[in-house]
């Protein structure tokens, strides 16, 4: 099915001192999201990077552009918004924070069962999403300045196994070079050996590892820091990573990430 959703342009400047937050829309309204969209960019520090028309595209927006909010419409042709959230779980994604926007009222109970960060109703009230927005603000500053995690006195494994095809080959964790996953299957890429893990999240996999060495780049990239071949500028300030692999891949690096990127590197 080809992709209709469309890649928003700069937003309108980003307010001192508040942490820069993007974010997706999915409506199959055009008028409820255009207007959605006016109102999130004039709050100053939110930039609309994608716009979908329904619950199949946002899926695909999530996966790319890794947003820090996502504001679903409940009821969409094809894949609805609470759709959208379990989708990914069943993929072992997580999700961005969850805005539901809708005209319904009876989906709340449900959605805040997913999880949701908020439920609004339309039209959408210009103080209700500031109250929303003021709370993404305080949630994403609090990630931000989490302390990381105390080093791991030593891996908890000294081997990994890799799936390809009838062989079932054994990497040191030194040799992986990435790994990623999608529909909650995880491929592991190493310097001459590729195939799936027998682990199930991304999550699993980064706790056996060392943390000093292995970083959570994307939500579904998890990259060996001293396999990282170049590290190249990409829109909206973000960057992606040129991998020392056979096929010198290329892993996109999260907003989120991106920041912290340059702090480590003094980019």
């Amino acid at each position: 099915m080809p992709i209709r959703a469309s890649v928003a342009g700069a937003s309108a400047g980003q307010t001192s001192g508040r942490v820069p937050m993007s974010a997706i829309i999915a409506d199959d309204e055009p008028l409820a999201s255009d207007e959605l969209r006016f109102l999130l960019e004039e709050a100053g520090d939110v930039e609309v990077v994608g716009v979908a028309s329904n619950g199949l595209e946002a899926l695909d927006l999530i996966e790319r552009l890794d947003p820090a909010l996502a504001f679903l419409d409940i009821q969409m042709p094809g894949l609805d918004g609470l759709g959208v959230v379990r989708r990914l779980r069943e993929n072992q994604i997580d999700p961005p924070h969850i805005v539901f926007s809708t005209a319904f009222d009876q989906f709340a109970v449900e959605a805040f069962r997913l999880e949701a960060m908020d439920y609004i109703l339309k039209p959408v009230d210009r103080d209700r999403l500031a109250a929303t927005l003021a709370r993404a603000r305080r949630i994403l500053a609090d990630r931000l300045t989490e302390p990381p995690p105390a080093p791991a006195t030593k891996p908890a494994f000294t081997k990994l196994l890799v799936r390809a095809g009838n062989r079932n080959l054994v990497i040191g964790p030194e040799e992986l070079v990435y790994a990623t996953i999608a529909n909650g299957v995880i491929t592991l890429v190493a310097a001459n050996a590729e195939g799936q893990s027998n682990f199930r999240t991304i999550e699993e996999l980064q706790a056996a590892l060392d943390p000093e060495v292995f970083w959570r780049a994307h939500r579904s990239y998890l990259v060996n820091v001293n396999r990282i071949r170049e590290v190249i500028p990409w829109f909206k300030s973000t960057y992606q990573l040129r991998m020392d692999d056979k096929k010198s891949s290329e892993i996109p690096v999260s907003r989120l990430q991106s920041r912290r990127l340059r702090e480590m590197l003094n980019l």
